[in-house]
């Protein structure tokens, strides 16, 4: 086969001529006009007028082909060795039927980048169609759109143009068979298969595609994947039809990104539906359906933010009538109250009014109306996964991904178990060889696996144990700073207490240790992946999904663990304190804050879940703005005047096949932060509302204008990100069913309004539900190194919380009778809100189809139609078998008539 390499100084005079052509017609205001006729009257140029002028283009010279797939390579010092890879390869390639166009590195921007540019024509793309079973249309659909909803207008601000959101009609479709070429619509073989699934079925080839000489079996030199690790190419990667900014000049050209961009890519489209259908047929369904699914956490979080925002300002209108803040700031109740020190040696003794701000953001989050969110939560994320069920159901029919089995997928096994897996066995179901990987190899390459993530995962423990010795350790220091404890306990300012200093330093420096173990644990992560070998490319995401998830668990949600069900649970009482590591560390264990836990839960929760969200937006946003910029100040604002639509995708960055992974990933982590522990933070979804907002539009930002085009690939629905997040459901009304009886104050108010109140009044709590405890019987150990002078030896006793009998009582120091009744009554609340809530969402998913009935009404409808287009097709060709047949036999049978009827007169003539 002919490959065309280089161009001639008269091509590139009359790509010049045209340049400056094209340019006139811009400043004319685009009129187009064909140069053509002019080209033709030069002399010397009957070997080039038919070549394509414009190198901003997706043909090839001839203006005819298309570009399927670019593969760009440099020569470098080891230029002879990669040169014959490059040789087998592409002599391989075109065994395979591909056309190949070399672009010479002259032509390049740089002067040293070759481009070599793939065709598949028609027969490669059929033959590998009819083994890919890619399904392709063949009979327009006459089943209607479902009719327009009452009050529709109120929808039209949020709409897009109808060509944008339906961009191509809807047809029936049938798997492609290469026999059955008369059955489908082809108008056009040149434009029948979108260039989506062009690149897929290229990409199929390359990736399998090997570059050693004939007769020489070296099974590892296989796939275009081998030779980009290798060096031997630089980069891979299909074409986007034009630049963003502006329409593709060829006529031929969908523009489909250009659109994208105008409707989908800019912020200022953020109160915009998402063109779903016309992502799905640039992209691929895999990206469609993330982003469909994006959109739909989206536009629920927002019911999720107006409660959590009803919440949060119930708890400012109540702020007013808390009576436990009151009783604190007073100078008479909380000012005569002398707590215990909250550490050894450092701290001192403190008023309990100084805590007067802290009780007061306390109320805001822990309040009553936070059991109501707490229990709309656990309902509505029921609600979020079953009309996600059904709107996943819906664009499986309306993407034609009904019948896509996940055992298609077994179809394409990936290169990596083919190339490493050299045991092969019978297949009982195809009874073809098939490889394999024995179940000895397996079972080492799992322990292995295993092992790591034990490692990683006892290496996160290890350093929140770290980061909880760090508290106890600093929170000494910063009680030492102050100066004069009695009357002013801030160290900063009258806003920043030792309490509120250490929890924000702390988070903080877990924030930094989260970011840098993610770091290092993405690479471990994907090393034992590849070192288990799954077999397809579905296996391979939902072992990498486990693994990552997993991690990720751990290192984000253990710190909020820690304060949420473990800091100020297991502390003792003066005189009998609990220490972490034993006496001998002198790491006391934490006291809560003087407002409660929850207050401290929710600025582990706002640090946490924010500072992910801000430095996944700095890396998603500001890095590739950054990189815009730097490439604008070396004058590449518009490549396309003086560069080739090659060599402007080269520039851009590779999608990489796990691209899509980090971002569900994202999505999940942050889920999970706003529903495990949402009641200590109501504002939480307002939170994950803005960001999406936002992050749908970097998202697509990314996609259109800064990455090169992926491969398009196919999938039914988000995988195992769906039992991540059923699990994640079912955990959150636990945990939330513990953080409002274990962390928030809410059960001891309760048992105190109802059992021990006078009149039914909060008047008395605060003093009801703190201990006293006699300060001459506080070892040295744990007296500050100031000892009691500070108060002149105007108390004996102290206070701090908990609920014990005060000294002289004959139980001295052990649990009162209240206690038991509010660890009762905490009990009870959780048994009773996860059944409620437990019965309310499995009542709502009963409720709940999966499927509309419209869409399996419709389904079974296009089946029937289906199945009846088909036998009608099948009747219709043995009919004109048939009648083919006959017409050749007819004569022969006439022939032969004529012949019995002369040897039949003959016989009847008389003798003469």
């Amino acid at each position: 086969m002919r490959r065309i390499t280089g161009k001639t100084k008269d091509e590139t005079l009359i790509e010049l001529q045209s340049a400056t052509e094209l340019q006139t017609e811009d400043e004319n205001g685009g009129n187009s006009v064909s140069s053509v006729p002019e080209r033709a009257t030069l002399p010397g140029h009957a070997e080039t007028e038919k070549l394509q002028p414009n190198k901003d283009t997706v043909f090839f010279r001839d203006g005819v082909r298309r570009i399927d797939y670019v593969l760009s390579y440099v020569d470098d010092k080891d230029g002879e060795k990669k040169q014959e890879r490059r040789r087998e390869f592409e002599a391989n390639l075109e065994k395979q039927g591909l056309e190949l166009e070399t672009e010479d590195k002259s032509d390049s921007k740089d002067q040293k980048t070759y481009f070599l540019k793939i065709h598949a024509p028609w027969e490669v793309l059929a033959h590998y169609a009819d083994i890919l079973k890619i399904k392709v249309p063949f009979k327009l659909s006459d089943i209607p759109h479902a009719h327009d909803v009452p009050l529709e207008w109120l929808s039209h601000p949020f709409r897009l143009p109808d060509h944008i959101m339906r961009p191509q009609p809807d047809y029936f479709t049938y798997p492609f068979d290469k026999n059955k070429t008369d059955f489908f619509l082809i108008n056009d073989k040149d434009t029948f298969f979108p260039p989506s699934t062009r690149n897929r079925i290229v990409f199929y080839i390359l990736a399998r595609c090997p570059y050693y000489k004939e007769g020489r079996k070296e099974r590892d030199k296989t796939g275009i994947k081998r030779l980009l690790s290798n060096g031997t190419y630089t980069a891979a990667f299909p074409l986007h039809d034009c630049p963003y900014w502006k329409r593709a000049r060829n006529a031929e050209c969908e523009s489909e990104r250009y659109n994208l961009y105008k409707h989908w890519a800019r912020f200022l489209c953020f109160y915009k539906e998402q063109p779903l259908n016309l992502i799905r047929k640039y992209y691929g369904e895999k990206i469609g359906i993330y982003f469909a699914w994006l959109g739909f956490y989206t536009e629920m979080l927002f019911f999720a933010a107006v409660m959590g925002v009803i919440c949060f300002t119930y708890g400012v209108l109540s702020y007013e009538d808390n009576r436990s803040s009151k009783e604190i700031c007073d100078p008479y109740i909380g000012g005569s109250i002398v707590m215990c020190p909250l550490c050894d040696k450092k701290c001192p003794f403190w008023k309990l009014n100084s805590t007067c701000l802290s009780s007061w953001q306390s109320h805001l989050f822990d309040n009553e109306g936070t059991v109501f969110f707490a229990i709309f939560m656990g309902i509505w994320v029921t609600l979020f996964l079953e009309f996600w069920k059904r709107r996943q159901a819906r664009l499986e029919y309306e993407w034609d991904l009904v019948d896509f089995e996940e055992e298609q997928q077994q179809l394409q096994i990936r290169p990596e178990f083919e190339i490493r897996c050299t045991n092969k066995r019978l297949n009982k179901i195809t009874q073809e060889l098939e490889p394999y990987l024995p179940i000895s190899s397996k079972c080492a390459r799992f322990c292995l696996s295993s092992a790591t993530v034990i490692f990683w995962i006892s290496l996160i423990v290890a350093c929140i144990i770290g980061v909880i010795a760090y508290r106890l350790a600093v929170y000494a220091a910063f009680a030492s700073i102050i100066k004069d404890p009695m009357r002013k306990i801030q160290v900063v300012g009258r806003f920043i207490t030792p309490q509120l200093a250490t929890s924000v330093t702390a988070s903080c420096i877990n924030f930094v240790i989260i970011m840098i173990l993610n770091f290092f644990y993405e690479r471990v992560a994907v090393w034992i992946t590849d070192m288990e070998i799954p077999k397809t490319h579905l296996e391979y995401e939902n072992r990498l999904t486990m693994k990552m998830f997993l991690f990720q668990f751990v290192n984000y949600y253990s710190s909020c663990f820690y304060v949420a069900f473990f800091k100020g649970k297991f502390v003792g009482y003066p005189g009998d304190y609990t220490y972490m590591f034993g006496k001998w560390s002198k790491l006391r264990n934490e006291e809560c804050d003087p407002g409660g836990c929850l207050i401290e839960l929710t600025t582990q929760l706002v640090i946490v879940m924010a500072g992910k969200q801000l430095w996944g937006n700095i890396q998603e946003a500001l890095l590739p703005l950054m990189r815009n910029w730097w490439s604008n100040r070396k004058g590449r604002h518009h490549p396309e005047n003086h560069s080739s639509r090659w060599e402007q995708d080269h520039g851009l960055l590779n999608f990489s096949q796990l691209g899509l992974f980090y971002e569900y990933l994202e999505m999940v982590i942050q889920f999970g932060f706003i529903t495990l522990f949402v009641a200590s933070f109501p504002l939480a979804p307002l939170l994950a509302l803005c960001n999406n907002i936002l992050e749908i539009r970097v998202d697509s930002w990314k996609f259109t204008t800064q990455f090169r085009r992926p491969v398009a690939s196919k999938a039914r629905n988000i995988g195992a990100w769906q039992e991540i997040l059923n699990a994640v459901a079912i955990l959150s009304v636990v945990t939330n069913a513990f953080i409002m009886a274990f962390t928030s104050d809410m059960i001891p108010r309760m048992v105190f309004l109802y059992a021990y109140g006078k009149n039914a009044s909060m008047s008395g709590y605060v003093n009801n539900s703190l201990s006293i405890y006699n300060i001459s019987q506080i070892p040295n150990d744990n007296m500050p190194e100031e000892g009691g002078n500070w108060f002149d030896n105007t108390t004996s006793t102290c206070r701090y919380r908990d609920y014990r009998y005060p000294p002289g009582h004959t139980r001295e120091y052990t649990h009162t009778m209240q206690f038991w009744h509010i660890l009762a009554a905490k009990m009870a609340f959780i048994i009773i809100m996860e059944h409620v809530v437990f019965v309310v969402k499995f009542f709502v998913a009963w409720m709940i189809p999966d499927v509309p009935s419209v869409v399996k009404a419709r389904f079974k409808r296009e089946r029937y139609l289906i199945q009846e287009y088909l036998h009608n097709y099948e009747v219709e060709k043995v009919k004109i078998q048939m009648s083919a047949s006959f017409m050749t036999e007819q004569p022969s049978e006439v022939s032969s008539m004529t012949d019995k009827q002369e040897v039949l007169s003959e016989c009847l003539e008389p003798p003469s």
